[in-house]
Parts: structure tokens; sequence; C-alpha cells
């Protein structure tokens, strides 16, 4: 009955692939295309897209932590910077 299925609905291969069969799947729940268990279903698949996708980003966030270094400091207002002179 299903119109797709991922590879081995497992892992997705990539972030945009994830978000891509994300955005399937609650345009078909959206669109009331999905019975009962189907929706169940999909709801389920579109959890584990969303712990993937917040996996990778938070994986990309470290390493651009790691590549900035000491760069990465607080946003300074210029109140506090006009309160050092």
């Amino acid at each position: 009955m299903s119109k797709k299925s991922s590879p081995a609905e497992g892992q997705p291969a990539s972030f945009e692939d994830a978000m891509a069969e994300l955005e399937q799947l609650v345009a078909q729940m959206e669109a009331g295309e999905l019975p009962l268990e189907a929706s169940v279903a999909a709801y389920k698949r579109g959890s584990e897209l969303v712990k993937y996708c917040a996996g990778q980003l938070d994986k990309v966030d470290s390493q651009v932590k790691v590549l900035e270094g000491e760069m990465l400091k607080p946003f300074a207002t210029e109140a506090a910077s006009g309160a050092e002179e």
C-alpha cells in the first residue's frame, strides 16, 4: 500500500534525504491520505527522522566549534563595548 519505501527503513543516506522523506510524510499526513495504522507508522518514522536530523545537526555544530576554536565568543552589545572606554 505504501507509495514509497525508504532504504530498508533504516538510517537515511544523508541529512537532505531525511528532510525530504520527513517533508513527504508530513504532507501525506496533513492531506489525510493515510489510514490510521499507516499514520501511526508514519508518525513513528517521522520521529526517527527528526532524531536523526537533530543528531546530524549536533555533530555539525560540534565540528564548527572545533574549527572555530576560541573565535566563538558571545556577541558584545554597544553598551558593553562603550563601558570599556
